[in-house]
């Protein structure tokens, strides 16, 4: 499917300054950024800027500021830091956003350089897409370029506001996410097998009747499947459920029999007395959990069953782990299912968020068609939803 809108290919950048909104928003520890996925995919981007006598200037947001000025430990630095690693070009960085420090050093950008601007979240009112913001940031540059795609959901200052006063394009991540994960659903290879696991019905209902509509298969994992069971008339003991969603459950199980999109739930679910690093194990038939026991993770008779339909399908995407994959024994049904979708011929798109982290865990990054980098917004794109971000940009 055709991307729609302009790209940084469909404007002249020679010798202009580009005010550039990554995604940088990486996991940091002790100072130093523990997981460069997000750094590496704006690279292609910044180097056809720089390539294309471009003066770059960077900025992102990073982690959950409160809002009232800087924070040390959330500081863009480490990630100014990789990028320079990553690329081996001269990488500056200020400890400003806002001021006219920051001005100062944005008119200073001449092609070729490289400016990253610090925490654009250090001010409240860059979530609220404050008029004094978007003015702000297009006063630094001639052109602005979107590619940061797992914010591109947020009509916020650093992502739309710039756009409505100076020229907007997308970068290559933007364009390629938001044509894979569109393309996905309007022709994908036969047969479709969706994977969609977490906590909540809930968060994730927009997503699901989607899928009912597109795929011949829906897997069914994570805290989700609980809520599923209540409208079959399972018991769930203290696993995670939604009474307030039992009701759209059964209805969304009627719509897939009635669309003919076949819905696998858990058989078998491995179970403990409590949650934690030190829970045991014990694995349970989904219509005989224990009024006692809380759900961790699916089964070995339900993990082969996941793993033969993704092995058999020729399209894959998957959201959402099938339990609580961070403690080591409840990650087998995660792992098992990641394995047999790398290992598999299909195409395979991983849909941000906690999906990306437990492929990466494993180890899987490399064996995987496509890793969108947003969650979010990767959901939202899915449900059929328009981006704020995306719907700024030029028309191509």
């Amino acid at each position: 499917m055709a991307f729609t809108k302009k790209t940084v290919r469909d404007i002249d950048v020679d010798g202009k300054r580009i005010l550039m909104r990554v995604d940088f928003n990486v996991p940091l520890k002790d100072g130093v950024v523990t997981d460069d996925t997000r750094v590496r995919a704006a690279i292609p981007t910044i180097q056809y800027l720089k390539e294309h006598n471009a003066g770059i200037i960077l900025m992102s947001h990073l982690g959950r500021p409160k809002g009232d000025g800087f924070e040390p430990e959330l500081s863009l630095r480490p990630a100014a830091e990789k990028l320079a690693e990553l690329t081996g070009y001269d990488v500056k960085f200020i400890e400003h956003t806002y001021d006219d420090e920051a001005a100062e050093a944005c008119a200073d950008v001449k092609p070729g350089d490289i400016l990253v601007l610090e925490n654009v979240r250090f001010l409240k009112a860059e979530k609220k897409n404050a008029p004094e913001v978007a003015k702000k940031f297009a006063s630094y540059a001639d052109i602005f370029v979107l590619d940061a795609f797992g914010t591109a959901h947020r009509a916020q200052g650093s992502v739309v506001g710039a756009a409505e006063f100076i020229p907007a394009v997308a970068g290559f991540l933007l364009e390629k996410e938001v044509d894979t994960l569109t393309g996905i659903f309007a022709e994908p290879e036969r047969p479709f097998v969706a994977v969609v696991g977490g906590s909540k019905v809930s968060s994730k209902i927009g997503v699901l009747d989607h899928l009912i509509d597109s795929a011949d298969t829906l897997i069914i994992g994570g805290g989700m499947a609980y809520t599923f069971f209540l409208a079959k008339g399972y018991e769930v003991g203290k696993s995670l459920q939604e009474p307030d969603w039992i009701e759209r459950a059964g209805e969304m199980l009627k719509k897939a029999e009635e669309k003919g999109c076949k819905i696998l739930l858990p058989i078998d679910n491995v179970c403990a007395d409590h949650f934690g690093e030190d829970a045991e194990g014990v694995v349970f038939d989904s219509d005989k959990i224990p009024e006692d026991m809380m759900g961790m993770d699916i089964g070995p008779k339900t993990t082969e069953l996941y793993c033969d339909a993704v092995t058999k399908a020729a399209t894959v995407f998957w959201n959402g782990p099938m339990g609580v994959f961070e403690i080591e024994q409840f990650a087998k049904g995660t792992e098992a299912v990641a394995r047999a979708i790398a290992d598999s011929d299909c195409t395979s798109i991983i849909g941000g968020g906690d999906s990306v982290a437990a492929i990466n865990k494993f180890g899987l990054a490399d064996k995987m068609s496509w890793i969108s980098t947003g969650g979010g917004a990767s959901m939202e794109l899915v449900e059929g939803k328009a981006l704020p971000g995306v719907e700024a940009l030029l028309d191509a």
